[in-house]
């Protein structure tokens, strides 16, 4: 990005900020979280989880290997999977996000003190891994299939482009210079001409290209996405599909193999997309949204439906019990989805995005921030076992959160997803500003052409589907104020002259001249409904879910008359869901099954005995907090 862009969009504190297209992200100077849902779970993330991440990070000896490296100490005893150096870089992004958010002191001692171990650990070529290339190690890029070596240092990068965008140039962002010099000498035109089998290298010289300037790291991500899809790899018996090195992204239909690998991959491919004008590849990303959203996505947002691969399954492959939906595969998809919408203006992709922040990223952290899900099921058959706080969980599918994991790629994640959130909120075009996603905030900012757009969102939301947006600031030319009504959001209205209009989902825009303390007022219906999954999902056949407003709801054990009630439970479909406490209620029964020898041969009649009674269903982001539990989503129905 250069200086002849607008100030107001250069120097936002945001993720992303592409030079072009219909819509300019704002950053965390322009969007403050005041209150509600998003600012208690920032709060906790601040006050809980960072310290929790660089403690753990700590005790296992992950920080520790940066020492030995700046020692000389390195041993083939190392501790940490190859990728735990990438842990430390997404910790230090969530806290330079942090920094900017809050001015947190101690946030901004942190930095300090984890840029300094890491930068002593740098070669004076500016390779930077503490797995590969020092005494005891492997040599450098000897296995650039799960050496992770690119993978680790495109999280630098982005972590480097959270520093500078909220504070300048520093010493992290000197280092990930470096590093980045290093990785275009080394696999440039004229180098090695090898990928990594991890994308994200891709995705950290894009946005650090475009922070610095540098034309040259942008064009080195190009590369890097030119060259997969071409066997590049080597094969593994997963097949080469897992690292996406099976087919080129422009040719690609759909999103396959490890999902947190394909998405990261999108995105890259996205910021490349617009960087370049090219148009072919930006349609090739959302082709492949298309279709992995239509037939590859659960009702949570949730991606990834095998175990084996952490990956994509076939098209309708969404078991309940089995879904893997990993949070960090949740995070990679608000990531695509929000670059995809800046580059379209196009709201669907906005929609996903409070699909998935709701129902993944709330999910993952535990009520005190130091315990989270890794995998996100939507049916756990049998109660967990309380995890220990004081243990790493070698396991990630679990009934219960764990305080951190052998491989701890996800409470890195969700600790720079939510510091860094604001920056998602909301955007400007040319002539006025857009509101995507609902929470108590101020928003000021200004245009292109110089007009102030000011206001402050005051809301419920998701407990009440009221959403008032008080103007702020007096701006004597009109602007355009628009915003989201959710595609599930049939019946709202909007009133902005005291009296209410039925608006349909899609971005609902008002242009005019505003006054200081004018309010446009926004109500979203908010009662629970049946959802029915499509009938090529087998694994749900027969089954109905409740959401309200953007929640998905479920079933908890806790809730039932007895332990296996969970497993014989119907509901009765002609009765709609009733809301309560922040959930619903839903007509249901338990019917007593009888048991047979064996599980097959002539049809059984449906069981019809069991007293009904009103089953209560809460957010599924808020399941398991009450200690072990079973759970589901979709819920079977009774006859007719």
């Amino acid at each position: 990005m250069t200086e002849s862009t607008t100030d107001a969009h250069t120097r936002a504190a945001c993720p992303v900020l592409p030079p072009r297209g219909p819509a300019h992200p704002l950053g965390l100077a322009q969007v403050s979280i005041t209150g509600g849902f998003w600012h208690a779970r920032q709060a906790v993330n601040a006050a809980a989880t960072l310290a929790h991440c660089e403690s753990w990070m700590e005790r296992l000896g992950w920080l520790a290997n940066f020492d030995r490296v700046a020692d000389g100490t390195t041993s083939p005893d190392r501790p940490g999977w190859p990728f735990s150096d990438s842990e430390v870089y997404k910790l230090l992004e969530a806290l330079a996000w942090e920094s900017a958010r809050t001015g947190d002191p101690e946030a901004e001692t942190a930095i300090k003190r984890l840029t300094a171990r890491v930068g002593r650990a740098q070669d004076p070529d500016g390779y930077l891994n503490t797995c590969f290339g020092h005494r005891g190690r492997p040599p450098r890029y000897s296995d650039l299939e799960g050496g992770h070596e690119l993978y680790n240092i495109g999280h630098l990068l982005q972590a480097a482009v959270a520093r500078l965008r909220t504070s300048g140039e520093d010493e992290l962002v000197r280092i990930a210079r470096r590093a980045a010099d290093h990785v275009c000498r080394t696999f440039g035109p004229d180098g090695l001409p090898k990928i990594c089998g991890h994308p994200e290298i891709e995705v950290g010289l894009a946005e650090f290209g475009r922070a610095l300037g540098e034309d040259r790291y942008i064009e080195q991500a190009r590369l890097f996405l030119d060259r997969r899809g071409h066997g590049t790899l080597g094969d593994i018996p997963l097949g080469r599909a897992y690292f996406q090195d099976d087919i080129p992204i422009r040719q690609a239909d759909v999103w396959r193999g490890h999902a947190v690998r394909a998405l990261y991959l999108a995105a890259a491919a996205v910021d490349v997309a617009v960087e370049r004008g090219d148009d072919e590849l930006l349609r090739a990303v959302e082709r492949q949204w298309e279709r992995s959203v239509a037939r590859r996505t659960y009702i949570t947002g949730g991606m990834g439906s095998r175990h084996q691969d952490e990956g994509f399954g076939e098209d309708w492959e969404l078991p309940p019990d089995r879904a893997y939906c990993e949070t960090c595969a949740g995070v990679a998809s608000i990531m695509v989805s929000w670059r995809l919408y800046l580059a379209t203006g196009d709201v669907r992709y906005t929609d996903l995005i409070e699909r998935t922040l709701y129902n993944v990223i709330a999910a993952s952290p535990a009520a005190d921030g130091r315990a989270f899900f890794y995998a996100n099921p939507l049916h756990q058959r049998a109660p967990g076992r309380p995890s220990d706080p004081d243990e790493v969980s070698p396991r990630a599918e679990s009934g219960q959160r764990a305080a951190w994991f052998d491989v701890s790629c996800c409470p890195t994640n969700v600790a720079r997803t939510l510091a860094s959130l604001g920056g998602y909120l909301a955007t400007t075009g040319d002539d006025g500003l857009q509101i995507h996603q609902y929470a108590p905030c101020d928003i000021d900012a200004r245009l292109p052409d110089g007009r102030r757009v000011a206001v402050a969102v005051e809301t419920r939301y998701p407990d009440g589907g009221t959403v008032r947006v008080r103007i702020t600031a007096d701006e004597p030319a009109p602007w355009s104020l628009a915003l989201r009504v959710p595609a599930w959001a049939d019946g709202a209205t909007l009133d902005e002259d005291g009296r209410a209009r039925p608006v349909t989902p899609g971005l609902v825009t008002i242009r005019r001249v505003f006054r200081a303390g004018e309010v446009i007022t926004l109500e979203l219906p908010m009662e629970p409904r049946f959802t029915w999954p499509d009938p090529r999902i087998d694994a749900v056949r027969g089954c109905v879910a409740v959401e309200r407003g953007p929640e998905v709801l479920c079933a908890e054990s806790h809730d039932l008359p007895r332990p296996d009630a969970l497993d014989a439970l119907v509901i009765d479909p002609r009765t709609p869901p009733r809301a309560d406490s922040g959930g619903a209620r839903v007509r249901g029964r338990v019917p007593a099954h009888r048991d047979r020898p064996w599980p097959y041969g002539p049809a059984v009649a449906p069981a019809e005995d069991g007293e009904w009674f009103d089953v209560p269903l809460r957010p599924y982001h808020s399941w398991a907090r009450r200690g072990p539990s079973g759970m589901r989503v979709w819920l079977p129905v009774s006859g007719p």
